[in-house]
């Protein structure tokens, strides 16, 4: 995973301007995902807070929710994303995906108990599976093969960016509404019609060569076995940086905790987010020039970093810069990783591979986000983003010993 060709001339100057080179879908995927994720984080950024404060729920049933959800996600993808290599189609498997998860925004302002938020939390990552690995895999062949990094990165970059005015949008309907969560969340439903639309009018299915050798049987994971080693170390590496760190819902739970008034909240997401858009593309830029330690090890080290800053955070300004490196660890590591997949799985298991991918990383995240719950409500905040920071620390020197070796 390590060793990687030297650039070819020009391949510097080439990759700084990627974006010029990109093919129109790729921009249009990116601002399906800028909308939907504008219209996800409006409900996402007050939802921890709508839970504890408006239904009643405990800090550990926020974590249940927020893990299952993301371990639905995950397990759904595994199977779109086999679906997607079995019909040789990926466009109408990412629309469905995001018209379900558009389908699922006014059942959130309209939820009386716990219940109804968990099935529409349930169905809403059931749409983000569905649409998730097809929607990688359509990157990965859309975009040119040197240039998979700066793809990557740009839509990283333009969710981020919908993850910034989605959460910013709340703070500001918050104040103007006086704190009316409910008629605030209603706010999320257009945007996320808008992606819908979108992806429908400008995605283009690619040309693809014949799939040889594939099972085509029917809808299983049996050509994992044709995954090649290179593949399930990624695999592997991801699921390990995932137990690392756990559902940003905490982070919301964190600058309230140290007195941020309910209505102002969702600016700790704007602030990681903020920090995600600006350097997820640079990031992505770097992956297509260098091996994947450049970005791993930093992205660890801001981890550890804010970790340790929001375990000891007793002010709002720290909770915000802990944010902030939290941000620049995702930019820094989640394209990288759905590069490191694209590069490593055969072509015509794309889907598959991004697929399985993101089920043992769901899996992780799950875990991590109960452990964090239960460490939150039985010895109290700064455990829970203390052991995060520990769980980074094994893995840096797990990968330090790789590389050695």
């Amino acid at each position: 995973m390590n060793a990687r060709p030297a650039p070819e001339s020009g391949a510097t100057g080439a990759t700084a301007t990627a974006w010029k080179h990109l093919p129109a879908g790729i921009w249009a995927l990116g601002l399906g995902s800028l909308f939907m994720d504008m219209s996800s984080e409006l409900i996402h950024s007050l939802l921890p807070l709508f839970l504890v404060t408006t239904l009643g729920a405990s800090v550990v049933t926020v974590g249940l929710i927020e893990g299952v959800a993301e371990a639905t996600a995950a397990i759904a993808k595994v199977f779109s994303g086999t679906l997607s290599d079995y019909l040789g189609r990926r466009k109408w498997l990412v629309v469905s995906g995001y018209a379900l998860a558009a389908l699922t925004k006014p059942i959130f302002p309209l939820a009386g108990s716990v219940h109804w938020v968990f099935a529409a939390r349930f169905l809403d990552r059931v749409g983000k599976g569905v649409r998730g690995a097809p929607r990688d895999a359509l990157v990965a062949e859309l975009a040119p093969a040197q240039l998979r990094g700066a793809a990557f990165g740009l839509r990283q970059a333009l969710d981020s960016v919908g993850a910034v005015i989605g959460p910013l949008l709340a703070l500001v309907l918050m104040v103007v509404l006086a704190g009316d969560i409910r008629t605030v969340m209603w706010f999320a439903v257009l945007p996320a019609l808008i992606t819908v639309v979108l992806l429908l009018v400008f995605v283009r299915e690619p040309a693809r060569a014949p799939a040889d050798g594939v099972n085509r049987q029917g809808f299983t994971l049996a050509n994992a076995a044709r995954l090649p080693l290179r593949y399930w170390l990624v695999v592997l590496l991801g699921a390990v940086f995932t137990l690392a760190r756990f559902s940003e819902a905490f982070l919301v739970l964190r600058v309230r905790d140290v007195g941020l008034g309910l209505g102002y909240a969702p600016l700790v997401l704007i602030v990681m987010n903020v920090f995600y858009a600006g350097a997820a593309y640079p990031a992505g830029s770097v992956a297509d020039r260098n091996r994947p330690r450049t970005l791993l090890l930093p992205g660890l080290a801001l981890l550890i970093g804010a970790d340790l800053l929001l375990a000891s955070a007793t002010s709002t300004g720290a909770v915000l810069t802990g944010a902030a490196l939290w941000g620049l660890h995702m930019a820094l590591t989640q394209g990288l990783f759905s590069k490191l997949v694209a590069d490593s799985a055969p072509a015509a298991l794309l889907g598959t591979g991004f697929g399985i991918f993101n089920l043992v990383s769901g899996v992780a995240l799950l875990l991590a986000s109960v452990v964090a719950g239960t460490l939150w409500s039985t010895y109290g905040a700064p455990a829970t983003f203390l052991a995060g920071a520990g769980f980074a620390a094994v893995a840096a020197g797990g990968l330090l010993v790789t590389i050695r070796r």
